[in-house]
């Protein structure tokens, strides 16, 4: 997905089809064709592959692992996820849907339409229903799928 400020995207796992993680590649400045993972729920909620799961060394025992075992089977469900996300856009904007839900380990990412178009996306953890919205992106430009 090509945004303002970064393109953004999500790696599978082969084996589940699972997302594993996602991305983001800069755009501009000083950190032009830079490749990282993405800020926040990638690294803070992904309990096998972000900073409190597997990647950084951490996940055994921690809150979204059944025995130090990373698992997309959440206590809150894709149903569940999108409804916190549509109540909580609808005040700010009353026009708004939310439609492709990704799971990832310990959340889910769902993209925001305004009026039909990709207006932006949000995250919502798996097992508090706690919500981020992907702030740092900018204005949608477009989007490819690449195998």
């Amino acid at each position: 997905m090509e945004f303002q400020y970064n393109y953004y995207f999500i790696a599978y796992e082969k084996s589940t089809g699972i997302g594993a993680f996602e991305g983001v590649i800069e755009k501009g400045g000083g950190m032009m064709g830079m490749i990282h993972p993405e800020q926040g729920p990638n690294m803070m909620w992904n309990t096998k592959y972000g900073h409190m799961g597997g990647m950084m060394g951490g996940g055994r025992g921690m809150h979204g692992t059944y025995g130090g075992v990373p698992t997309a089977e959440m206590l809150v469900t894709e149903k569940r996820a999108e409804e916190i996300a549509q109540a909580y856009l609808t005040p700010y904007l009353p026009s708004s849907l939310v439609e492709d839900i990704e799971t990832f380990y310990g959340y889910y990412t769902i993209h925001v339409l305004e009026e039909g178009k990709i207006y932006g996306m949000l995250s919502v953890n798996g097992y508090t229903g706690q919500l981020w919205y992907h702030s740092w992106h900018g204005t949608f430009i477009q989007m490819r799928e690449l195998d």
